[in-house]
């Protein structure tokens, strides 16, 4: 039986590829760089804004990354202010996420992206209340980013719950590795960054093109009439 519910933010839980571009682009026009387009932005993102950053600079023409030093310290400063731009839930979830604490399932985010602003986002989209656990990049802390293992195994202990007994959401191909490594049924979702190739080349628990069809695979495995 599922009693916990792990979420990546970006791409999985909201669409937020606009500011991510918008905050890459603001960053690279300090040099004359850019911009990036949409499809270049989700194929970027997902490992931390520091692969971000030198992804979308080796794109630009900046394959020495003479200017990520400072592109890091600047997207920081720029994406505090534009983290929610156009950033919106994708259709769906929130009734998927309504059915899981009805089942009084634990909840959690767990992102690659800047803490601060992953909090952000879930706060002004979803509320305080909706997850129990909010995290974002914690390397400082010690706790490896994803596809490392560390942090679902963290958040599993502070809720006291087993592998089996543990879901995963996600992406991309860095969120069906951290399953993986986490020893935890996975989920890949279509609706985001990536598509379902990438998805299928990990062979995860269950790839779906809508949130309905996570609550139907959650009642058949908990037994739920």
């Amino acid at each position: 039986m599922y009693k916990c519910c792990i979420f990546d933010l970006d791409g999985t839980l909201v669409n937020s590829i606009y500011a991510i571009q918008r905050a890459v682009n603001l960053t690279l026009d300090a040099w004359g760089l850019g911009p990036i387009n949409v499809e270049q932005a989700k194929m970027f993102a997902g490992d931390g804004y520091r692969p971000l950053l030198e992804r979308s600079l080796s794109a630009c023409g900046d394959e020495k990354l003479e200017h990520v030093q400072e592109a890091g310290r600047r997207y920081l400063e720029i994406f505090k202010e534009c983290s929610m731009y156009r950033v919106e839930a994708y259709e769906g979830i929130r009734d998927m996420l309504a059915f899981f604490k009805d089942q009084g399932m634990h909840l959690a985010v767990l992102s690659n992206k800047p803490h601060e602003r992953t909090v952000e986002n879930v706060t002004e989209v979803f509320g305080r209340s909706c997850f129990e656990r909010v995290y974002g990049e914690r390397e400082d802390l010690g706790i490896k980013k994803k596809p490392a293992p560390d942090g679902v195994w963290s958040i599993m202990r502070e809720f006291g719950v087993e592998k089996e007994e543990t879901l995963y959401f996600g992406d991309t191909n860095t969120d069906m590795r951290t399953g993986a490594n986490a020893g935890v049924d996975t989920i890949g979702v279509t609706w985001g960054f990536r598509g379902r190739e990438e998805l299928e080349a990990f062979v995860p628990r269950l790839i779906v093109d809508y949130p309905s069809q996570v609550v139907e695979f959650v009642k058949e495995v908990n037994g739920i009439v």
